[in-house]
């Protein structure tokens, strides 16, 4: 007996088959509407990128764990992209010169990362990326928090299914030093302390604070402020709150569209100040979404000119977790709208005829590759969801004309070859 290969994917990797294609492709198409109707413009890089960039920005975990890394032939290492930022800051330095900035840019990238499969986490994923380079304004945080409601909204989310919460790195930064006394070199571990706060418990943190070097007095004064909320913003110094892109979102009309939280940290090395999580509020998928953030210099890697930034990436797997917890999923679309079906062999080419019309005309058309008996033809059309068929009959044709059946009533109209699309278009029409 022969050896087969597998036919299973790559551990982590997914095969999409056309009707879960459908599905992705209407949720994509959606978001893209919304993004485009900002104003952001789609862009793509390469898959392969040279290593060091994320090994210099993405932090450790990606760089040590998570990069799958190789060299090609002339010896250069190489990664496949774990994530789009890094790349994007490279094309943002590179073509900096002939920019109008701010710019508004989103791209659709698949990403790769050595992780351990589980929900919501694979070793290969699509993630749309929206950024704004070039501007300090917090109008930047207020329009990326706009976008995430209505990009959710457009997918048929309501505001009581999602919550934004956010933090700034530089508030966190004088909470720790200021009122828990975290000195400068415990502040990085600390807030990698943070950032598993809700995913341990009790006392594996304080264990992880005593290594850290924290008193218990320190710790408890620690897990104060991190439940403190928007309470917290009233302790710390004005000169910090003044300099904080999202205090000003706190204080202005879009306060609403986020909800402040010292918890939210951000693994990734090159955030700076504002970050944020989008999390599913139903007990059923109570994890984050997505996220993001904004960076002081990303672009500093490539060039001497300082350009800021501020997005996110919002993933396809929690997405789609998200959409089918909710039953916002769609259904994934018929394959055609219609099927041309010859009666006889001979009327093929005139089925044929008929069918470039419907197309022409925008109709999801296909015509049977081999010959079957209509009757079979028909169930067929049924089970590839189209809604109606034309039948080529040789009588019919002779004279100009085609049969339109609907396949929901079963009722038929003998029509003109020409009338055919107009005739199938009314059948389709709710």
């Amino acid at each position: 007996m022969p050896e087969f290969l597998p036919t299973a994917p790559y551990r982590g990797t997914r095969d999409f088959l056309p009707p879960e294609m459908s599905v992705r492709t209407q949720v994509f198409g959606t978001l893209y509407e919304v993004l485009e109707r900002y104003g952001f413009q789609r862009y793509d890089g390469p898959v392969l990128e040279s290593a060091e960039i994320y090994e210099a920005k993405s932090g450790q975990e990606i760089a040590d764990q998570q990069l799958y890394t190789l060299t090609d032939r002339g010896g250069r290492r190489l990664a496949l992209r774990p994530e789009m930022t890094p790349s994007v800051a490279r094309m943002i330095a590179g073509n900096a010169g002939s920019l109008q900035f701010p710019v508004r840019w989103y791209s659709h990238p698949n990403c790769h990362r050595y992780e351990r499969p589980q929900r919501g986490r694979v070793r290969e994923h699509w993630q749309i990326n929206a950024d704004i380079f070039g501007s300090e304004s917090a109008n930047c945080e207020i329009e990326i928090f706009e976008l995430i409601h209505d990009m959710l909204r457009a997918l048929g989310a309501t505001e009581d299914m999602f919550v934004v919460r956010a933090n700034d790195r530089t508030l966190l930064s004088s909470a720790l030093t200021d009122l828990v006394g975290v000195t400068d070199e415990q502040l990085s571990p600390v807030f990698s302390l943070v950032d598993r706060w809700e995913k341990q418990d009790r006392e594996k943190l304080a264990e992880t604070a005593a290594e850290i070097g924290l008193t218990t007095k320190q710790f408890d004064r620690l897990t104060e402020v991190l439940g403190a909320g928007t309470a917290l913003l009233d302790e710390l110094p004005e000169a910090v709150k003044e300099n904080s892109h999202l205090v000003r979102v706190l204080s202005s009309g879009s306060a609403d569209l986020v909800r402040f939280d010292p918890l939210i940290v951000r693994g990734l090395a090159y955030y700076t100040s504002t970050v944020f999580e989008v999390f599913d509020t139903s007990p059923e998928n109570n994890r984050a979404l997505f996220g993001g953030g904004r960076y002081s210099d990303l672009a500093g890697l490539f060039t001497a000119q300082q350009i800021p930034g501020i997005g996110f990436g919002m993933g396809d797997v929690t997405l789609i977790d998200f959409l089918q917890t909710h039953g916002l999923a769609p259904a994934p679309r018929a394959e055609v709208d219609v099927v041309v079906i010859p009666v006889t062999e001979d009327l093929e080419d005139a089925a044929r005829t008929v069918a470039t019309k419907l197309r022409r005309a925008g109709l999801r058309t296909s015509v049977p590759l081999e010959p079957r008996k209509l009757g079979k033809e028909l169930g067929r059309a049924d089970k590839a969801g189209a809604r109606a068929v034309v039948i080529v009959g040789q009588e019919d044709w002779e004279h100009g004309n085609v049969t339109v059946r609907s396949l929901a009533t079963r009722d038929q109209q003998q029509v003109g070859v020409d009338a055919a699309a107009g005739a199938v278009a009314d059948l389709l029409t709710p």
